[in-house]
């Protein structure tokens, strides 16, 4: 900024720099800047070994806000994404994930922005002006069309004719711009609108819920940071349940039409979350509850303080799913190799822990027998728990995860075991953690060499030695 003067008066001019020359016409076309330097553009993926274009660099989000209007007779979704996130190197250029409906316009810190698609995933973004590293930024993006149905991977049709928005890992950016990556957690905010008749459920607290010119308006606040695939809108004729757990904790489920089926377990959620509460410490979150739709889809997702669940549904699937509140949610993977930490624990909590504090099951025996049953047949232990590959992330850790846990239980001992996990989960609220970190905090709690025994579970392709698959009093 130069001052100048001229006949008495101040005034003032810009003197532009090549680098914001090149950035404004790239504005003016769509394009990225003309011989931009690579470092002034974010990297359009984050490189995980399982999804290297999930992700954005050159940004950290801090917040979510986001202004929805969804009309369902028509499928219409008319959306205002407020991000607001902070630079965190120089920046000409960033991406955001995002695979909805047309974008209308992107602004910057209040100026406009250029924006094109590339490919059916990224939303490229040239600001007005690069932005300096720890620089503010609040990125507004206005969005508007009819939706695509995914069938579950993502903005999803329901047969009543709302929707709701789930899938793992990826499903948020069918409905919102994001930084879809697990590493990027922020606190999200959720104002929607449907006609009058309709209901909306979402994850958090609800603080607003009135019916104003023939819709119905409602609020819904996440007051800890969550990843995106974690969060969800459900659009339907709900009807409500609403309950306390013994300490206070406001339950709020909903109900599809179809899902009545499922309202006796629910009723059941603040026991389970007393269950979990003394296997892993206080509840992560200010409020929970359910959402239960009446579409047959394959699986139910622990979406944060409010599961999704499938018609089929039962109690142990309401089990497993709040148990990763503290394994997936409040203490997410680094990458999705990591899995087996949402995974394993959710599958050992429902499978064995609930049948045996609650039901009295000898679980010894269960474990037993299915490791009779599998130890000799290679297709059982041929996917490892370490690093399952993308292809196969969502398969042994549910079946071969919780036998691992029982045997490091039974090696470990109950006092260290159990003090272990908790003491583990509980250090990595609001964050993240990883598989080789675990291993790592494993081994400072016990004097026993465990490197072998891990990497026989861990890593390996077939099936544990003897003494590793029946440790401690597993011991035949």
């Amino acid at each position: 900024m130069i001052a100048v003067e001229s006949t008495g008066e101040r005034r003032s001019t810009m003197r532009l720099s090549a680098a914001a020359c090149a950035v404004l016409t790239a504005l003016a076309l769509g394009t990225s800047p003309a011989g931009a330097d690579p470092g002034l553009i974010g990297e359009p993926g984050l490189d995980d070994p399982y999804f290297p274009m999930d992700g954005n660099g050159g940004y950290d989000v801090t917040h979510y806000d986001l202004t929805i209007d969804y009309t369902p007779e028509t499928y219409a979704l008319r959306g205002t994404a407020r991000i607001d996130a902070a630079a965190t190197q120089p920046l000409a250029q960033f991406n955001l994930d995002y695979r909805g409906p047309e974008v209308l316009m992107v602004t910057v810190n209040g100026h406009p922005a250029g924006f094109r698609r590339d490919g059916d995933r990224e939303l490229v973004v040239t600001p007005l002006l690069p932005l300096p590293p720890g620089l503010p930024m609040r990125i507004i993006v206005d969005y508007a069309g009819p939706t695509a149905d995914t069938a579950g991977a993502g903005w999803t049709h329901a047969p009543s004719g709302g929707a709701f928005a789930l899938g793992q890992p990826h499903s948020a950016s069918t409905w919102y711009p994001l930084n879809d990556t697990p590493l990027d957690k922020a606190t999200f905010t959720l104002r929607a609108s449907v006609p009058a008749g309709w209901e909306v459920m979402s994850t958090g607290d609800r603080t607003a819920h009135e019916v104003r010119e023939d819709h119905l308006h409602t609020v819904w606040e996440t007051r800890q940071p969550v990843i995106g695939y974690l969060t969800t809108i459900a659009v339907d004729h709900f009807t409500f349940l609403e309950q306390r757990t013994a300490g206070g904790l406001p339950v709020l489920s909903a109900f599809a039409p179809g899902s009545a089926d499922n309202r006796e377990d629910e009723q059941r959620l603040p026991e389970i979350l007393d269950f979990l509460e003394n296997l892993y410490g206080p509840y992560p979150f200010d409020v929970a509850g359910g959402i239960y739709v009446d579409t047959e889809i394959p699986f139910s997702l622990e979406t944060q303080t409010r599961p999704v669940y499938a018609p089929w549904a039962e109690l142990n699937t309401v089990v497993h799913e709040l148990a990763h509140q503290w394994w997936g949610d409040t203490m997410s993977v680094r990458q999705w190799s990591d899995i087996c930490l949402n995974e394993c624990f959710a599958s050992y909590t429902a499978d064995y822990l609930w049948l045996e504090r609650v039901h009295g099951a000898d679980v010894d025996t269960k474990y037993r027998d299915t490791i009779e049953k599998n130890r000799d047949d290679q297709d059982f232990w041929d996917i490892p728990l370490a690093d399952p590959g993308a292809e196969n992330m969502f398969t042994s850790v549910y079946y071969r995860g919780p036998l691992f846990l029982h045997a490091l239980r039974k090696l470990l001992g109950e006092n260290v075991f159990f003090t272990a996990v908790r003491d583990f989960v509980n250090a990595h609220r609001n964050g993240h953690a990883s598989m080789p970190e675990f291993r790592e905090f494993l081994q400072s709690r016990t004097s026993l060499p465990l490197g072998e025994f891990l990497a026989e579970w861990l890593d390996a392709t077939t099936a544990p030695r003897e003494d590793f698959l029946y440790p401690g009093t597993l011991r035949r």
